[in-house]
C-alpha cells in the first residue's frame, strides 16, 4: 500500500512502545520528544488569512467561479451524448492564471486510462453481467471525442481555436494571455461520448428495461478543475475511487431528447409548457400544494401518447440552477414520475420532490422513495441547515448509488412478483437518505472528494443515520453505518489504513474507512464525548459557515473543537490519523476497610480501586458501570485525560458504603472496544475486602 509519506511516517511514529509507556516516551534518538497522544497537532496547516485558526474562512478567502451554457443532445439509436458548451471562467484568485485545466471523467472508459492500466487482472470465470461493471462497454469507443477546443479572445467575436493538452482525464487549455484577478476567460468545447452500460465509471450508465433504455448521465461534459489556496490546481486523475472536487456556479443547459422521454436534471425546468402537457402541469401544481405523492406520470400511461405532448421528432428541455457545483440529468421513455412538496415551516416556500423509475421498481419506489426525500429533507435540515436549493429528484437505474445536485441515482427494486420486504424498504430508504443527503455533504459543503472520502462519505454517513432513525425507529441497528460495535470487527484488521490516507490510495475495506469508521467516530463524539447539544451546537456552525465554500479537513476538526469548548487532539490523532483500536481491560479490584486505610469511615465504609489497562493504544473516555452487592448501580464517566500522565493504565479509586459485586467498562459499548472479554470483573464468591 503506497499513501502521503506524512501519514506512513506519522503511524510509524505511534506504533506501541516496547516498554511501559509514559507521557515522555524512550523510543526516540531524543528520549524528550513529546509522544503524548494529547500533544498539539502538527499535521495541520498552519492558520492564515484564508482559513483561520477556529476552523473559519478568512478574511481573505477566495474561491473561482465558473458558469456554463451547454446544448446537448441524446441519440438513442447509437446512445451517444453530443454537447456544446461555453464556459466562463471567473478567476478570483490572487495569481493570474496562463492556463486553465479541465476534467474529463468519461475518458476513464478509454482501453488505454490508468484505471484500466492499474487494476488487476479479472478472474477466470465470471457473469457477462458482472463483467460489465468490471470492463468499457466492448462496443463503445471509450472516453470523449473532443472535435474543438476555443477561446473566445474578443466579446462578441468568433471563438478562436485553443491549444490544449489531454492527460488523461485531465486536460489543459492555454490561454492566449495571463488571466488576472478579476479577469474572466470563456472558452468553448464541443465534445460526445457513447453512454456506457457499465465500465470503469459505472456513475453515468444506461441500463435496458421491459419499456425501453434508461440513460443516467453524469461526469458527462469537461468540467473545469479547482485551483485553490491550498493545493493549486488539483490534478488528481479520475481512477474511479476518489470522486470529484469541482467549482462553483450558474448553469442553464439544454437537453434534446426523443419526444417521447421524461427528463430529470440538475435545476428547474424552464419550459414545462413546451415539455409537459397540460394534465401534467396541473398535476403538479396539486403536487405541490400538498406534501403526498402525487402520479405526474401515472403507470398505466408510460408509453401512451397521452402522456406526452402531441408531435413528432424531438423535444428539448431547458434547466437552470445557480450556485452548485456539478449538473447531472437522467432520460426515459419508461419513467413513472411521482411527487410532492415539502416546506420546513407552514407558510414557507416549496420544496419540489420528484422521484422517476421504470413500471418494474413498483411498488417499492412508489411507496418509499419520495418518502425518504421528505424524510432526509427534516434530519439533515434539523442537523446541518435546510436545504437551500428549489428541488430534489430520485432516479431508479442500474447506478446503485450516487450522488449529483438536486438529483440522486439510487438502484433497488421488488420481486418479480412486485412484492418487497421490509429490508428491500429499509435499502431503498437507506440509499435515498444517503445520496439526496450528499447535497448537503459534498454538494454545498463541497469538499475534496478525489483527496478525502470521509469528508463527504463519512460525513454524510453520520447523518444518515439519524436519517435512518427518524424514517424508523425501528430501524435495526445492524443494518446502520454509526453504532460503535458495527464497526469492531474492521478495527481489528492490521491492513486498514487511516481515515487521513487519500482516496485512491485506500486498497481495501473502501466502504469501512471511507463510510463507517468515520461516521462511528462522529457518533462517538456526539452521543459519547461531547454530547448532543456542544456536539450539535460546533457541527452546525461548521455547515453553515461553510455553505456554497471549499472546507479542508483541519477547518472540520478546528471548528468542532472550538465550537464545542475540547482539546480534542488525542481524538482526531487516534481516530483519524493512526489504525490503533480501542481495548479497555478491566485488570484488578480491590476493595479494603476505610478505618485500616484512611483511620475513618465518615467517607464511607470501604475504599475501592479498579484498575483499567489501555491495551489498545487509542485513547477514549472511561466510562465504568458498578454494580454493588445490593444490586444498585453506579455510572462514573471520566474524561480521555485520565490517560495524560501514563496512557497505558489508570487507577480509580472511590469511598463507598457499599461492597462491589461486579465492574463492566463501556457498559453501553459506545466505544468500540475490540475485546469485551476483559471489560468486566466479577466478584469471586465469599471474597471479603482487604482487611476483613
Amino acid at each position: 500500500m503506497r499513501f502521503p509519506v506524512r501519514f506512513l511516517a506519522l503511524a510509524l511514529a505511534m506504533l506501541p512502545a516496547t516498554v511501559q509507556s509514559q507521557q515522555w516516551l524512550n523510543t526516540e534518538p531524543n528520549p524528550k520528544t513529546n509522544k503524548s497522544s494529547f500533544r498539539a497537532l502538527d499535521e495541520w496547516p498552519s492558520p492564515n488569512d484564508f482559513r483561520d485558526a477556529s476552523g473559519s474562512p478568512g478574511p481573505r478567502y477566495w474561491q473561482q467561479r465558473i458558469d456554463y451554457v451547454i446544448r446537448t443532445t441524446l441519440d438513442t439509436a447509437t446512445h451517444t451524448v453530443k454537447g456544446t458548451e461555453r464556459i466562463t471562467y471567473h478567476n478570483n484568485s490572487p495569481q493570474p492564471l496562463g492556463y486553465l485545466w479541465f476534467q474529463l471523467d468519461q475518458n476513464i472508459e478509454q482501453q488505454n486510462s490508468r484505471a484500466n492500466l492499474t487494476k488487476s487482472a479479472l478472474p477466470a470465470t465470471m457473469s457477462p453481467q458482472a463483467r460489465r461493471f468490471l470492463l468499457p462497454d466492448e462496443d463503445a469507443t471509450g472516453g470523449y471525442n473532443i472535435t474543438r477546443v476555443a477561446q473566445v479572445k474578443v466579446a462578441g467575436q468568433p471563438a478562436v481555436a485553443a491549444r490544449y493538452i489531454i492527460n488523461g482525464t485531465q486536460m489543459r487549455v492555454n490561454l492566449d494571455k495571463p488571466l488576472p484577478t478579476g479577469g474572466k476567460a470563456i472558452v468553448e468545447i464541443d465534445w460526445a461520448f457513447v453512454v456506457p452500460e457499465g465500465g470503469n465509471n459505472s456513475r453515468g450508465v444506461r441500463e435496458l428495461v421491459k419499456d425501453g433504455w434508461i440513460y443516467e448521465v453524469a461526469q458527462w461534459f469537461p468540467r473545469a478543475a479547482v485551483y485553490d489556496d491550498v493545493t493549486g490546481w488539483q490534478n488528481d486523475p479520475f481512477l474511479g475511487q476518489g470522486e470529484f472536487y469541482l467549482n462553483f456556479g450558474n448553469y442553464d443547459v439544454s437537453i434534446t431528447v426523443p419526444r417521447d422521454h421524461i427528463v430529470r436534471s440538475t435545476g428547474t425546468l424552464r419550459n414545462p409548457e413546451v415539455v409537459l402537457t397540460a394534465a401534467q402541469r396541473a398535476r403538479l401544481v396539486t403536487a405541490m400544494a400538498g406534501d403526498t405523492s402525487v402520479f405526474i406520470v401515472r403507470p398505466d400511461e408510460v408509453q401512451k401518447p397521452v402522456s406526452r405532448p402531441a408531435g413528432n421528432g424531438m423535444l428539448t428541455w431547458r434547466f437552470t440552477a445557480e450556485n452548485v457545483r456539478d449538473f447531472a440529468w437522467a432520460s426515459s421513455k419508461t419513467f413513472v414520475w411521482d411527487a410532492a412538496g415539502f416546506r420546513y415551516s407552514k407558510g414557507g416556500r416549496v420544496i419540489e420532490l420528484h422521484s422517476v423509475y421504470p413500471r418494474e421498481a413498483m411498488p417499492l419506489w412508489s411507496d418509499v422513495s419520495t418518502k425518504a426525500i421528505a424524510q432526509t429533507m427534516r434530519t439533515y435540515g434539523r442537523l446541518a441547515f435546510e436545504y437551500p436549493y428549489p428541488q430534489a429528484s430520485n432516479v431508479n437505474g442500474q447506478v446503485g448509488g450516487m450522488e449529483y445536485p438536486m438529483i440522486a441515482f439510487c438502484g433497488g427494486r421488488p420481486g418479480p412478483d412486485g412484492k418487497y420486504s421490509k429490508n428491500q424498504e429499509y435499502a431503498l430508504a437507506s440509499v435515498t437518505i444517503h445520496e439526496v443527503g450528499h447535497n448537503w455533504f459534498p454538494m454545498i459543503v463541497a469538499t475534496d472528494e478525489r483527496k478525502w472520502t470521509w469528508m463527504d462519505e463519512g460525513v454524510n454517513s453520520f447523518l444518515e443515520y439519524y436519517g435512518s432513525l427518524d424514517y424508523d425507529k425501528d430501524w435495526p441497528a445492524a443494518r446502520l453505518r454509526g453504532p460503535a460495535p458495527n464497526i469492531v470487527t474492521y478495527m481489528k484488521d492490521t491492513n486498514q489504513v487511516p481515515l487521513m490516507t487519500e482516496s485512491d490510495f485506500i486498497h481495501r475495506q473502501f466502504g469501512n474507512n471511507g463510510y463507517s469508521k468515520p461516521a462511528t467516530g462522529l457518533v462517538m463524539l456526539r452521543e459519547k464525548v461531547l454530547g448532543a447539544e456542544r456536539f450539535d451546537l460546533a457541527f452546525g456552525e461548521y455547515a453553515k459557515k461553510w455553505m456554497f465554500k471549499h472546507p479542508q479537513p483541519a477547518d472540520l476538526f478546528r471548528t468542532l473543537a472550538s465550537g464545542a469548548g475540547e482539546r480534542l487532539d488525542y481524538f482526531w490523532r487516534g481516530w483519524f490519523y493512526s489504525t490503533y483500536n480501542n481495548d479497555q481491560a478491566i485488570t484488578k479490584v480491590e476493595s479494603q476497610d476505610a478505618q485500616t486505610f484512611a483511620g475513618t469511615t465518615k467517607r464511607g465504609k470501604f475504599y475501592h480501586r479498579v484498575t483499567v489497562d489501555n491495551k489498545g493504544g487509542l485513547v477514549m473516555p472511561l466510562e465504568l458501570e458498578i454494580e454493588f452487592t445490593d444490586g444498585t448501580k453506579q455510572r462514573v464517566n471520566m474524561p480521555a485525560e485520565v490517560w495524560r500522565n501514563n496512557e497505558r493504565s489508570h487507577e480509580y479509586g472511590f469511598f463507598s458504603d457499599k461492597e462491589i459485586a461486579k465492574v463492566t467498562a463501556d457498559p453501553d459499548s459506545g466505544y468500540a472496544d475490540v475485546d469485551r472479554t476483559n471489560n468486566t470483573f466479577t466478584k469471586a464468591p465469599g471474597a471479603r475486602p482487604i482487611g476483613q
